[in-house]
């Protein structure tokens, strides 16, 4: 399928997506989230694919939604619409584990959508923040509710209430990168991440992804018995029975996806 506004290309077991918007630093017009619907559709459908990586250019992750396609719509338009819902929210339904691979710009709706990602690499030179007060509005598609759980409240309110932007080596420090790569590694360092996930249990892999994404809305109580359920659940696999017997007989597991 071609595509105008993203790349796509397949590396082994990996699936990558690209931003393609370079005179916009990669806007996002709804075009382009509509592209990256489809992309995310196909790869989660390949049973070739284990994992996803999502990235832009050195320049920029993605600048922001693009406000030249957003700036004359009215209240009544964009609530019967339900904008940033329809096709923004495609990243966070994907059962296969989306590393977003961040340079450069990360800003609005670009940071938001990093962080639906399930984890984030952030190459040394990218900067993200939320800097829609500027613009006379707030963040809309999970910026005052992710980056909060992420960095916490007084950072968090911070960056949405000044715009104030967070380096890389900020952003690390605070917990919303798992770590930093020399932008020249970053896509190919992301990829190999992503291959590993992708050599392991896929089915297994999605509890894991599906475990840590509940404990971000329910009480650790309830957390601790849903994690418990999903590990008993894992003894019903042969991936299981594979894996452990490799351990105990020191050779490598490999998995079958069942």
């Amino acid at each position: 399928m071609a595509f105008e506004n993203i790349t796509v290309e397949t590396r082994g077991r990996v699936g990558l997506i690209a931003l393609n918007r370079p005179k916009a630093m990669n806007a996002l017009c709804a075009a382009l989230i509509s592209e990256l619907g489809q992309a995310l559709n196909t790869f989660e459908a390949d049973d070739g694919i284990g994992a996803i990586v999502l990235t832009g250019s050195e320049k920029a992750f993605a600048a922001g939604a693009d406000i030249k396609e957003m700036k004359d719509r009215d209240y009544m338009d964009v609530y019967m619409s339900n904008f940033i819902t329809n096709g923004w929210e495609q990243v966070t339904v994907c059962r296969k584990p989306i590393i977003a691979a961040v340079a450069g710009f990360a800003l609005g709706g670009g940071c938001e959508v990093a962080m639906m990602c399930d984890f984030i690499l952030a190459a040394d030179n990218a900067k993200f923040g939320q800097p829609e007060i500027t613009i006379g509005t707030i963040p809309g598609a999970g910026g005052t509710q992710r980056l909060t759980r992420a960095v916490g409240k007084s950072k968090a309110m911070e960056m949405c209430l000044t715009g104030r932007l967070m380096d890389a080596a900020e952003a690390e420090r605070s917990g919303l990168v798992s770590r930093i790569v020399p932008v020249a590694e970053l896509v190919d360092e992301a990829v190999k991440v992503a291959d590993k996930i992708a050599g392991l249990s896929r089915p297994v892999v999605m509890l894991c992804k599906e475990a840590v994404n509940v404990a971000f809305e329910t009480p650790l109580s309830q957390g601790i018995r849903f994690e418990r359920r999903l590990f008993h659940s894992t003894f019903s696999t042969q991936d299981q029975k594979e894996g452990m017997a490799a351990f105990t007989e020191k050779r490598p597991a490999v998995f079958k996806n069942a």
